[in-house]
């Protein structure tokens, strides 16, 4: 009787659901495994680290300004004496917020537009795609740019321009994940499933979001991945520029806008190297991880 349960439980483990095939894949990426504790170790230094250190985000210690790193403050401080690691930690939540609440309002939106478009067709895909080509016609970093000294002249406070900034993120990006789930959404509702859900009368409601979307959930999960990396990318540009998120709320983008002269940028690089390689070891990490996840999730694309 043993035998047999023993039986049982080796074959339930022997199974191969989607996940586990998904993962299989997945962690023959050595680098991205890699990816995958860099995402973890800056996520904790981010949310945890602030709980640690012993210093306020914009708590000033005026005997020390621009001071080197020493023990007391392990990477200096900045021009008007705020410990420049406990800024990096409340930059890094200000920074990953911005880019995975932008993507998932993205996805929100891309994606339930997309299925719409799709699953219709006509005229309700030919506005919605026009729509979308507008957007995608537009020049993205200057209209980013307009958009965020906007916010500037109506002197948007520093907490809603953080808002602000993720809603006009989603907003620029959604017509590229629309356009790749409609696309599949056109293939998925000619396959003999749907048609057999036609045949048996269930609402379009549930066909679009029961059959069609959960079916273009690779797809989304891999733009989505990836488009974290880029509205990061996005904020850090446009703090930097002074139109983002400005001081005192710390960023990364607004952390390296102090290099605006030759001098700091050569005597002070404890002020803008430590943000700047959170800004690049944070996309490069997720680039890496979106691009395994492509693969695991596709194996006509694995290497």
């Amino acid at each position: 009787m043993e035998t047999k349960i023993d039986v049982k439980k080796e074959q339930k483990e022997n199974i191969l659901t989607p996940g586990k095939i998904v993962w299989n894949n997945f962690k023959k990426n050595k680098l991205a495994i890699v990816g995958l504790f860099v995402i973890a170790f800056i996520v904790l230094f981010a949310i945890v680290g602030p709980f640690i250190t012993g210093y306020a985000e914009n708590g000033i210690d005026y005997g020390a300004m621009k001071a080197a790193p020493n023990v007391k403050h392990l990477l200096g401080t900045d021009d008007l004496g705020r410990d420049v690691v406990t800024r990096l930690m409340y930059g890094g939540r200000i920074s990953i917020a911005v880019g995975v609440f932008s993507v998932i309002i993205e996805v929100l939106l891309g994606a339930l537009l997309g299925v719409v478009s799709g699953y219709y067709g006509g005229i309700i895909d030919s506005i919605i795609m026009r729509i979308a080509d507008i957007f995608l016609c537009i020049p993205y970093l200057p209209i980013l740019i307009v958009l965020g000294a906007m916010m500037s002249d109506f002197h948007v406070q520093p907490g809603a321009r953080i808002i602000w900034l993720m809603f006009i993120l989603a907003f620029l990006s959604w017509p590229q994940l629309c356009r790749l789930v409609r696309g599949e959404v056109l293939s998925l509702r000619e396959q003999e499933y749907m048609q057999a859900a036609e045949a048996l009368g269930i609402k379009d409601r549930r066909k679009m979001f029961k059959h069609l979307l959960p079916n273009t959930l690779p797809t989304i999960i891999v733009t989505a991945t990836l488009g974290v990396g880029s509205n990061i990318l996005a904020e850090s540009a446009l703090s930097f520029l002074g139109l983002g998120v400005i001081p005192p709320t710390a960023s990364w983008g607004n952390m390296i806008q102090v290099v605006n002269d030759l001098y700091t940028l050569q005597h002070y690089p404890w002020l803008w190297i430590p943000p700047g390689v959170g800004i690049f070891l944070t996309v490069i990490a997720i680039n890496v991880i979106g691009d395994a996840l492509r693969d695991a999730l596709d194996p006509k694309l694995r290497r």
